[in-house]
C-alpha cells in the first residue's frame, strides 16, 4: 500500500528519519486530496486548494510552468468557480501563474477570482521591478539550471484585497482568518480556517531550517518569525499545510515541529545579541554562534536550503547595521589592491593558487577559498590560476549541505573553469 503524505510525514516526525529533501518536498505535479474537500498539487510552491460549498479557495498559484497541471488537477477534481486567490507571500513561486487561474475562470464563464494579500505585497512587486535584472541574475546563482523556470521580468498579478494585520475572508461557507507574520518576508499571510482547524503555513515552515539569512536577498525576521510560530501553536491546528515540504497531522506532532523551529531562531538572536551588546565583531559571533546539533538533526530542520551562519549575518544588519566591527573594512581598499598585494608578499599569483589547493587538500577550505579568490583577482588572466580556483570552489560546493552556499560556489567554480579553458574575454 502507497504511503500518504501524511503517513510519511508522522512517520519522518515520530521516528525522527531524515530520507533526503526530494522525500521531504514532492514537487513532482501530484494530485493529493490530503482530507475532505482539502487539496494539495505538489509543485514548486505548492497550490492548495479548499472546497468551501458552492465556491473554491485557492492559496498560492506556484510557478506558472506548473499552473497548468495544477488547474488541470483542481479541475478534475472539483467544478466550482474558484472564489478566492490568497497569496501567503509575494514571492515569485508562489504568485506567477495567477493570471492563469484568471483566464480559466474568465474561458469557463466563471466571475472573476479576488486576489488576495498583504498590503506588502504590492511594494515587493514594485521593488521586483526595479531590480529584476539584479534577481535573475541571483536567481541563476541560487537555483543553477532551475532558475529558468522563473523570471522577475513578468506581469504581476497585484492583489485586489489587501489588509494590514488580520483579516477576516469569508469564502463560499466558510470564513477564513488571514494573519499577517514577519519572517521570510514582510508581507506573510498565515491562513487559519477554524472551523476545519487547519493551518495554510506558506513559507512559514518548509520541512529545512528557515529561509532566514539568504545571503542574496533583502532583510529576513527571526525574531517576529519565532513569535509567528509560537503564536501558529497557540492556534492548535491539527493539520499544518506548507507552501513546501510535507503536511503534517496532529496538533501535538505540529507543536513539536513549529516549537522546534521557533527555539532555533530565539537561539540565534539571543545569542548573537548577547555577543553585540558585549561588543564582539562580525567576524568572532559568526565562529561562535551555533544552533544545537539536536535540532539541526531534525528531518524538519536540517540546513539544506539555508543555514544558521546567514541568519546571524542577518541578525546583524538587523540590529546592527553594515559595519562588521573590523575598522580597516570600514573603507577597505578595492579587493583586487588586497590581492596584488598579499600575491607580491607571497610569491606571485601562482604560489598563492598553490598554497589555496594545498589548503584545500588539507581540509581548510574557508582559507583555501580566499587564498583562491587573491591569486585569481591579482591574476585574472591566468589560466592555471582559475583552474585552481575552479578546484577549490568545486571542493567547497561539495562540502556544503545548503542549497544557497552550494549554488554561489558553483558559479564561481564555473567561471574560473570556463576561463581556465578559453581564457579571459579580449576586451
Amino acid at each position: 500500500m502507497t504511503e500518504t503524505l501524511l503517513e510519511r510525514s508522522s512517520r519522518y516526525i515520530d521516528e525522527s528519519v531524515y530520507e533526503g529533501t526530494r522525500t521531504l518536498n514532492p514537487v513532482d505535479g501530484t494530485f493529493h486530496e490530503i482530507a475532505d474537500g482539502l487539496g494539495i498539487v505538489c509543485a514548486f510552491a505548492h497550490v492548495w486548494a479548499l472546497d468551501t460549498g458552492d465556491s473554491l479557495a485557492v492559496f498560492d498559484t506556484s510557478l506558472s510552468v506548473f499552473t497548468p497541471l495544477a488547474i488541470e488537477h483542481l479541475r478534475g477534481w472539483k467544478s466550482q468557480p474558484v472564489d478566492a486567490i490568497v497569496y501567503t507571500h509575494g514571492h515569485i513561486d508562489h504568485v506567477s501563474g495567477t493570471q492563469m487561474f484568471l483566464d480559466d475562470a474568465r474561458s469557463r464563464g466563471h466571475q472573476r477570482p479576488r486576489v488576495i494579500g498583504h498590503e506588502a505585497v504590492t511594494r515587493r512587486f514594485d521593488r521586483y521591478e526595479l531590480t529584476a535584472d539584479y534577481n535573475n541574475a541571483i536567481n541563476g546563482r541560487q537555483f543553477g539550471a532551475r532558475a529558468q523556470l522563473s523570471s522577475f521580468t513578468t506581469e504581476w498579478v497585484h492583489p485586489d484585497v489587501t489588509y494590514a494585520d488580520e483579516l477576516d475572508l469569508p469564502v463560499g461557507s466558510e470564513t477564513l482568518r488571514l494573519i499577517h507574520a514577519k519572517g521570510e518576508t514582510d508581507d506573510h499571510t498565515v491562513i487559519w480556517a477554524p472551523q476545519r482547524r487547519i493551518l495554510f503555513s506558506g513559507d512559514l515552515f518548509m520541512w529545512a531550517f528557515p529561509n532566514c539569512g539568504n545571503p542574496q536577498k533583502v532583510q529576513r525576521y527571526p525574531m517576529e518569525w519565532a513569535a509567528a510560530l509560537r503564536h501558529m501553536i497557540s492556534l492548535k491546528p491539527v493539520l499544518l499545510l506548507p507552501a513546501h515540504g510535507l503536511p503534517i497531522e496532529g496538533e501535538a506532532r505540529i507543536a513539536t515541529a513549529l516549537g522546534d523551529a521557533a527555539q532555533a531562531l530565539e537561539g540565534l538572536v539571543n545569542d548573537t545579541l548577547s555577543m553585540m551588546n558585549a561588543d564582539a565583531c562580525l567576524n568572532e559571533i559568526l565562529h561562535t554562534v551555533r544552533v544545537p546539533d539536536e535540532l539541526l538533526a531534525k528531518p524538519y530542520l536540517r540546513a539544506t536550503y539555508d543555514e544558521p551562519e546567514f541568519t546571524v549575518r542577518n541578525i546583524w544588519r538587523l540590529y546592527g547595521g553594515w559595519y562588521d566591527g573590523n575598522p580597516a573594512r570600514l573603507k577597505p581598499p578595492t579587493d583586487k589592491a588586497i590581492a596584488v598585494e598579499v600575491a607580491a608578499q607571497s610569491g606571485g599569483a601562482a604560489a598563492l593558487a598553490r598554497r589555496a589547493q594545498q589548503l584545500c587538500e588539507a581540509g581548510d577550505l574557508r582559507l583555501a577559498c580566499q587564498l583562491a579568490e587573491w591569486a585569481a583577482q591579482a591574476d585574472p588572466d591566468d589560466a592555471a590560476v582559475h583552474g585552481a580556483r575552479a578546484e577549490v570552489y568545486r571542493a567547497r560546493r561539495d562540502d556544503e549541505l545548503s542549497l544557497m552556499a552550494r549554488g554561489i560556489y558553483d558559479a564561481a567554480a564555473a567561471a574560473s573553469q570556463d576561463l581556465a579553458q578559453n581564457g579571459a574575454p579580449q576586451s
